[in-house]
């Protein structure tokens, strides 16, 4: 297989550097040169972007603010861009040179170039860039204002409530974990088939991290990739939703694309930049439980329920530990403040035909658990540009270096802080030793003992050439690297046990798992472009040959002299080796787009792609992926510019389909495993999956309409989109009888799953002096989910699991029909009569747990020295809630006070069952049922006052600095939610929540 493939590999290679070298002339261009300089003192601006109107083509101003662009057509438009200055347009006419100014339209030398003000925003769509205005596909876009300097470790967090479309739940409160995304809803049976693309500077990146021994403190062992980018070196945050934006992605593009563009220097400026922040973090909201008293009455009362007269020995919490003693065990667990540094310093320039940047960041984070656990990272980014004089070739590289180092206990805690006893004994002796109360007490911080250990080593490399070969083509190339190398270790001492029971460290245990990816990309391209008249060209041709490899093994170590030497698993008296994994995974592409654009409103785009990818058999390989989009400016039209407080209106559309190909190397093989058991010395082989030739991709069929309207200036814009996407031939293991030998088999379930929604944006200038400046901006998406199709779903595995016609996120329950007035006990509904509540007869009730609608609301505001903003992210959607993990209530564990409503003779109308022991077997049954029945599923809605900051620059430049900024920084300050539980936000239940956060920084370029 992988000579063929790396045949057909380098065919397609050689068929795409010929194309490269390929081309004729097709038209006519001019080059426009000029300087660019600032209105007040005429100083010369660098960095400037220039462009023409309708072009991709962007060349830049240098140190002199001279710059060179080439246009085409008749009277072209130029639009000059810079982050500090108002954007600019000027009609060229006959003219080949051309000298601006910018900043206020008020100042002089203005209205002689006839430019105007305009909100120009640039889009970076992957494989080329386009501008807002011009887009037939949906793209948002998150920049560095709204990221950087924001009290997290990973740009998703700070992402949060900004985007339509982009649902971005975190998975914990504990550092160095994952996100929960979903860019249109989810289109895959499979969790990880759900995964978007990461896009590092042009490289793709690796999914999950996938961890062996994490799940107990880190929720479905996510740890996200965008870990290893400093959120301070992001310059934008792109995602890709509709066919338009991601079918150039092909097989890769079903879930969205994640694009990440790390920042760049500017020419002829030198900036050395400081930036350091602290931070303090808690947990942003606790639940209230019982006190002492209220729980002591709790449990006599159930050892009354329960008929048992004589309390046992082993209820220590009734006859043995201190009947008045109270301890708030979240404050004691859970309650710890946090702290967290980050140093960044960072030095950019160049000449007039180079940049640079160099940054390095350190970042340390301590947990709220109440132990000396720390998440340290180490960031290195590197960029470097390079312009010929002749401004012909163009050679840009990106460099990102990472070091993650994260230690912490191997269990969280969080489940433990709300059900310990409320009189349990102290945590310490007086000695400082772990109290296990002669032997009564099962302490959790004896887990702290135990550590759970991960390092992460992550180099991405990315370059990007292009050369002008003729005033209307270019080669380009794109190549890069990924190297990962990830370690993690879990640590279970016999410490972390009760003394009594003996344990040396004998029985100690040692676990270690190392991973090993790399992976590299080249994609050479020809793009090409021309303009006569009213028409305009834009060609984009290119390939991509991907291969990745990675290496994983993992041992485990049984018992030491010592456990001074547990880190050391050679040390270990048993030692128990997995098998040593080594998979490759090649990937091939041609691709193309075409747009055309006439009158500058009406819009087309094309694209296509054809994959190969060898997770799949021979005769399924390849796969055609592609969409058509289009725009129409309907307010260039004549009859629309008598309309003057319209700026602009468009209306765009796409359809197209994309693919996924993450189901992981070789699932349509057949593959063998290393037996555990040796027979006559001999180490034996096993089969461990089947052999299935027509394992082929997963297919989304995606289409979207939308209306893009602006007005009074540009001070107001709206858009609003409704999106249709279809996903079929799903990748899944499909359960096989017992007779097999197999209990499953990877292949393409016939089932179809859909997403539809709406999105809608709104944003405005509400205020625009001087002096004072305010801008609002507010975000809806309302999605819903469907399995459309299923066949033979009520004969299969799934039965209990999918309905069609409802949420793929659905859960079937019990109909919870409270508490018998007459005994106590709770009641459920007998669907089929038989007497008795079972599954799967009786949990017939379809509850649809996840998201109705959620969005944010964003605010920023400027008054001279002074910036604040400020963002809101709400959240509409149900969701499990505490009944689903409650122990039964009268056990030896704590409740919420809402427990205190249960069943008495006294209170025959309660909410729960009479109290119980948990000895009972018909009890505890019920409780089993109350668990998984409508009385778990509730509003987890919530508003939640997720960024505020506020920044003052401070005045400094007589003292050699040219800024200072002092800011203050909030994460989390508010939740206003009726959700029962800790906190409405998780994908898990039972693991801490994301933290309330404070921080204070400043930063200086000198």
């Amino acid at each position: 297989m992988k000579k063929n493939f790396c045949s057909l590999s380098h065919i397609q290679l050689a068929f795409g550097f010929t194309l490269l070298a390929s081309g004729v002339a097709i038209g006519q261009m001019r080059v426009i040169t000029g300087t660019v300089t600032e209105n007040l003192n005429h100083k010369p601006i660098s960095g400037v972007s220039i462009f023409q109107e309708g072009s991709d083509a962007v060349a830049v101003s240098d140190g002199s603010g001279i710059y060179r662009v080439q246009v085409t057509g008749e009277n072209p438009v130029l639009v000059f861009k810079h982050p500090d200055y108002p954007d600019r347009k000027v009609s060229l006419g006959n003219r080949v040179s051309v000298d601006v100014s910018l900043g206020k339209e008020s100042d002089k030398g203005i209205g002689s170039e006839n430019e105007k003000a305009i909100e120009e925003v640039v889009l970076n769509a992957g494989y080329y860039k386009v501008r807002d205005k011009e887009r037939t596909g949906s793209i948002s876009r998150v920049t560095a204002k709204d990221i950087e300097n924001q009290p997290v470790t990973n740009v998703l967090a700070s992402a949060q409530g900004r985007m339509s479309g982009v649902s971005i739940t975190q998975n914990s409160g504990t550092p160095g974990g994952g996100f929960d995304i979903q860019i249109r809803g989810k289109n895959s049976i499979r969790r990880e088939g759900n995964e978007p693309l990461y896009i590092i500077d042009g490289v793709p990146l690796g999914s999950e991290t996938p961890s062996l021994y994490s799940v107990t403190i880190l929720p479905n062992s996510s740890i996200n990739p965008l870990n290893a980018i400093n959120p301070n070196d992001i310059e934008s945050f792109e995602v890709l939703k509709d066919a338009d934006a991601t079918a150039i992605y092909g097989s890769r593009g079903a879930n969205g694309v994640i694009i990440v563009t790390t920042k760049k220097g500017r020419k002829g400026r030198t900036d050395l930049k400081l930036n350091s922040s602290y931070s303090l973090s808690t947990v942003a909201s606790r639940m209230e439980m019982m006190s002492t008293s209220q729980y002591l009455q709790m449990r006599r009362q159930a050892f009354q329920n329960d008929g048992i007269a004589t309390i046992p020995a082993t209820a220590y919490d009734l006859n043995t530990w201190d009947q008045n003693r109270y301890t708030d065990w979240q404050k004691e667990l859970i309650g710890r403040t946090a702290d967290a540094s980050v140093v960044q310093l960072s030095l950019s320039g160049g000449s007039d035909n180079s940049s640079y940047l160099i940054s390095y960041g350190h970042q340390e984070q301590t947990t709220v658990f109440p132990a000396d656990f720390r998440y340290r990272t180490n960031n290195i980014t590197g960029n470097f540009s390079f312009r010929s004089p002749d401004k012909r070739l163009e050679v840009n590289m990106s460099n990102s270096f990472s070091f993650q180092n994260n230690n912490v206990q191997n269990d969280d805690l969080t489940r433990r802080s709300l059900t310990l006893s409320p009189n349990a004994p102290a945590l310490y002796d007086a000695s400082g030793n772990i109290n296990w109360q002669n032997n009564t007490f099962a302490n959790p911080v004896a887990l702290f003992n135990s550590e759970y250990l991960n390092s992460t080593s992550f180099i991405n490399s990315g370059t990007n050439i292009s050369y002008r070969l003729f005033p209307f083509l270019s080669l380009k190339f794109n190549g890069g690297i990924t190297y990962q190398n990830f370690e993690e270790n879990s640590l279970k001492p016999h410490t972390m046990y009760n003394t009594s029971g003996g344990l040396t460290s004998a029985n100690s245990i040692s676990s270690r798992n190392d991973q090993t990816n790399f992976s590299y990309l080249l994609e050479p391209q020809i793009t090409a472009e021309y303009g006569w008249n009213d028409h305009r060209f834009d060609v984009l041709i290119g390939t991509t040959l991907q291969q990745s490899e990675a290496r994983q093994g993992s041992i485990q170590g049984i018992g030491f002299e010592s456990n001074a030497l547990i880190q050391n698993i050679g040390a270990a008296k048993t030692k128990i080796v997995s098998d040593q994994v080594n998979s490759q995974y090649f990937y091939t592409a041609a691709f193309a787009r075409f747009n055309y654009q006439f009158k500058k409103r009406y819009i087309v785009n094309l694209t296509g792609r054809r994959d190969g990818s060898s997770r799949f058999g021979p005769d399924n390989r390849f796969g055609n992926f592609g969409a058509v989009g289009a725009a129409w400016i309907f307010s260039e039209e004549s009859f629309m510019k008598h309309l003057r407080w319209l700026n602009f209106a468009k209306l765009r559309g796409s359809i197209g389909t994309t693919g996924n190909d993450k189901i992981g190397d070789y699932q349509y093989l057949n593959t063998y495993s290393v037996t555990a058991n040796i027979y006559n010395g001999i180490t034996g082989l096993s089969p461990s999956r089947l052999f299935n030739p027509n394992f082929s991709w997963e297919k989304t069929v995606k289409k979207e309409v939308a209306m893009e309207l602006s007005f009074l200036n540009s001070r107001i814009n709206m858009t609003a989109a409704y999106y249709n996407n279809s996903s079929s031939n799903q990748l899944v293991g499909i359960p096989l009888p017992a007779t097999a030998g197999f209990a499953s088999i990877q292949s393409n379930l016939p089932a179809k799953v859909r997403n539809t929604g709406w999105e809608f944006d709104l944003s405005a200038q509400v205020l625009k002096s001087s002096a004072l400046k305010y801008e609002t901006s507010l975000n809806v998406s309302v999605p819903r989910n469907k399995l459309l199709e299923f066949p033979n779903l009520a004969g299969s595995t799934y039965s209990n699991q999918y309905v069609i016609g409802y949420p793929m996120s659905l859960v079937k329950v019990y109909q919870f029909e409270g508490v018998d007035p007459a005994t106590g006990l709770y009641r459920f509904r007998d669907f089929n009569g038989d007497g008795r509540v079972t599954s799967p007869d009786d949990n017939q009730v379809i509850e649809k747990i996840g998201v109705e609608y959620f969005g944010g609301w964003s605010n920023n505001l400027r008054f001279k020295q002074w910036s604040a903003s400020f963002l809101f992210q709400f959240v509409k959607q149900r969701n499990w809630n505490y009944n689903r993990q409650m122990l039964i209530p009268g056990n030896m564990n704590n409740q919420p006070l809402e427990v205190l409503d249960a069943w008495s003779p006294s209170n025959p109308t309660g909410t729960y069952m009479q109290y119980s022991t948990g000895t009972i077997a018909q009890k505890n049954t019920l409780h089993s049922l109350f668990q998984n029945s409508t009385a778990a599923v509730g509003d987890a809605s919530f508003i939640r006052l997720k960024n505020v900051q506020l920044n003052y620059s401070i005045p400094m430049q007589k003292f050699g600095i040219r800024e200072a900024m002092i800011y203050v920084q909030g994460q989390n300050l508010i939740t206003i939610t009726n959700y029962f539980g800790l906190d409405p936000e998780f994908v898990v239940t039972g693991f801490l929540p994301p933290l309330k956060t404070y921080s204070l920084g400043f930063q200086l370029t000198f």
